[in-house]
């Protein structure tokens, strides 16, 4: 008999969520920076992930959140993955966060 699976809720902008990336990146805590889906589009997320292995590049933005380990979110890696792929909700990012990850963001999309 198949296991169902329980459905996620709706990933918000701004929530951290840990999450399963498959064999080679692992699980770990990613930034949802999309908008949430509506019924009609594709159950998907874009996500930023979190990393404790910083490189110092401009594209890393260091995190604080008491959730979290010391980190950054790495811009650089955005990646979109179907929402079965998130595991829970660990909390959300504050406003200054988001406003230095979108920042830079924009900067690695060549959107500023």
């Amino acid at each position: 008999m198949l296991k169902r699976l329980q459905p996620v809720s709706t990933p918000k902008r701004g929530d951290v969520w840990l999450v399963d990336l498959g064999l080679v990146a692992k699980v770990r805590p990613c930034l949802v920076i999309s908008i949430p889906a509506e019924d009609t589009d594709r159950a998907l997320a874009c996500l930023v992930p979190h990393t404790t292995s910083q490189r110092g590049t401009r594209f890393e933005v260091p995190s604080k959140s008491r959730f979290l380990k010391d980190g950054a979110f790495d811009v650089q890696n955005i990646i979109t993955i179907p929402h079965a792929k998130l595991i829970r909700k660990l909390g959300a990012c504050n406003a200054v966060e988001m406003t230095a990850i979108e920042n830079t963001l924009k900067l690695w999309l060549g959107l500023s």
